[in-house]
């Protein structure tokens, strides 16, 4: 595809690509849209409590090598082949980066990896990628940033986050307003919780608000709000997965006449910036569940095929299958944490038939 650009003596514009135009060149197949709906409903119906898996977000920090996100696809595809009773497992599959202040801003913005920003081949690169991922029946997650990259992607998503750093934003919670999918809001980057339930409750709602249509043609969008949101403790000043943070989180949304639900986020502030802790936090969460905490629905892990983390350094070859944001753990360990977790699950519906019974039997 061709992209045009032009220059000014304050700005440069590039030409991009309208939604209709990229789905057209790069059609989903009817296989990958079946992958993408029956994994939105499964992550619905965990949502709503009529499924009593763990809906698992996994996978690298942000994707900036497609060859081996196929690689890390296929591998995570025979997992969630062998976890498939009890967790429902979601390849994390990140193109946008927000920045504290500036830095590598994902595969769409800079797909090169050398500051060109040919946002022209990353949209190209990032919905080829979504488009073989999900025909090979592996469900896709991703953060939500772009307002406007969103309308070239979505259609190959199965849920979608909202970030610390924009969980207050109004255009974001908009945005949710308008997706056909379940979506997590994670609290601020402070802890705050509020703010994520505050979002909850904007998107729950219709809003008429700017957006582009699949023609790139700026058009006025009404939507009729979304209700299947849920909040994502990351951490902030302190970790928060642990059970007094989950009542107290648990309490707010249901004060929002929300059903109290929650994912937990392995890294970030939870795991303290240290990707190895997201071991002990998946210990101490997978307690939880097995001690029969239903609210407890997902969980979410920074993972990929070699552990730790990398920097970019020009005229220097990549390690294969390593992370250049955020560390990660090994998909080798993750396996070990799909374990724990599915034990957990198992155990909760143990807890679950026994409590029954002894219902059954007060009777």
């Amino acid at each position: 595809m061709q992209s045009k650009s032009w220059s000014t003596d304050h700005e440069a514009v590039q030409c991009l690509p309208s939604p209709a135009e990229l789905s057209e060149a790069l059609p989903a197949t009817p296989r990958a849209l079946r992958t993408v709906q029956k994994a939105r409903n499964a992550i619905v119906d965990i949502l709503n409590g009529t499924d009593d898996r763990l809906v698992v977000i996994v996978g690298p920090c942000s994707v900036h090598d497609p060859v081996a996100a196929r690689d890390y696809a296929a591998r995570l595809a025979l997992q969630r082949a062998r976890f498939a009773q009890e967790l429902e497992i979601v390849m994390r599959v990140y193109f946008e980066k927000p920045r504290t202040t500036v830095g590598w801003k994902g595969l769409v913005n800079d797909p090169l990896l050398d500051n060109s920003h040919r946002i022209d081949v990353g949209l190209y690169t990032a919905r080829a990628l979504l488009g073989d991922i999900n025909d090979r029946e592996m469900p896709a997650a991703t953060e939500f940033l772009d307002p406007l990259s969103i309308r070239f992607l979505s259609d190959l998503i199965a849920w979608g986050a909202i970030g610390a750093r924009t969980v207050e934003s109004q255009i974001h919670r908009e945005m949710v307003s308008a997706l056909p999918l379940p979506v997590g809001f994670k609290n601020g980057t402070d802890g705050n919780v509020q703010v994520a339930v505050d979002a909850m409750s904007a998107a729950a709602r219709g809003h008429r608000f700017m957006s582009i249509d699949a023609q790139g043609r700026l058009c006025a969008l009404s939507t009729s709000g979304n209700r299947h949101t849920h909040v994502v403790l990351r951490g902030g000043s302190e970790p928060n997965y642990e059970a007094h943070c989950v009542d107290a989180a648990c309490k707010r949304i249901a004060a929002a006449h929300f059903a109290p639900r929650v994912m937990i986020d392995f890294s970030h502030a939870n795991s303290r910036r240290q990707y190895r802790n997201q071991v002990s936090v998946c210990a101490d969460v997978a307690d939880q569940v097995a001690r029969g905490d239903e609210r407890i629905v997902g969980v979410m892990i920074e993972s990929n095929i070699k552990e730790g983390r990398q920097d970019v350094v020009p005229g220097t070859a990549l390690a294969y299958g390593q992370s250049i944001t955020d560390a990660c753990v090994s998909l080798e360990d993750t396996g070990y944490l799909f374990e724990a977790l599915a034990d957990a699950v198992r155990a909760r519906r143990r807890t679950r038939t026994e409590d029954l019974l002894r219902e059954q039997l007060r009777a």
